[in-house]
């Protein structure tokens, strides 16, 4: 009886802490200097916004938002946006794995003087884990690539892909 009770209590406080775990993984890392959009907000049919993708060029090619921009995290060039997105008042959604790197891509955005920068809270793992579509070179895929094994414990959907 008390292994029972002991198994139900791991069980449990897994749950539970992963619930939390996201949250507690972005407070660790990010500063909320820019602040986020959910999955769902971005999901709504009237959010219209430039989608960009502050992951590698590897990670983009497995899979990415529809009409996402790969401009990347090791080489960003900031100069790649402004080409883009002349107007900068223009809404740009910044994304990544889940959220780290694309809050410093979406930090160089502001400092430049763009006004209406978000950072997608969760990135490509959150809005695939709440069932939205991603994309590759040939269309809808259930591929995502999971960044590594550690961080890969928050892609609960999909299928996990490393390289």
């Amino acid at each position: 009886m008390k292994r029972t009770f002991f198994y139900i209590f791991i069980f449990i406080s897994s749950f539970v802490f992963s619930q939390n775990s996201l949250s507690e993984l972005l407070e660790k890392y990010n500063t909320e200097s820019v602040p986020y959009i959910t999955v769902q907000e971005l999901a709504m049919p009237k959010t219209e916004a430039i989608l960009l993708d502050a992951r590698e060029f590897n990670e983009f090619g497995v899979s990415h938002l529809k009409n996402g921009i790969h401009v990347g995290y090791d080489n960003f060039e900031i100069s790649t946006v402004t080409k883009i997105v002349t107007d900068k008042s223009t809404k740009i959604v910044v994304y990544c794995s889940l959220g780290v790197r694309s809050e410093d891509i979406a930090e160089q955005l502001t400092k430049e003087g763009y006004t209406n920068v978000f950072n997608l809270y969760g990135g490509i793992f959150e809005w695939k884990n709440n069932d939205f579509k991603v994309y590759n070179s040939e269309g809808e895929t259930e591929n995502v690539h999971a960044f590594s094994k550690e961080w890969s414990q928050w892609l609960l959907k999909g299928v996990k892909v490393y390289e």
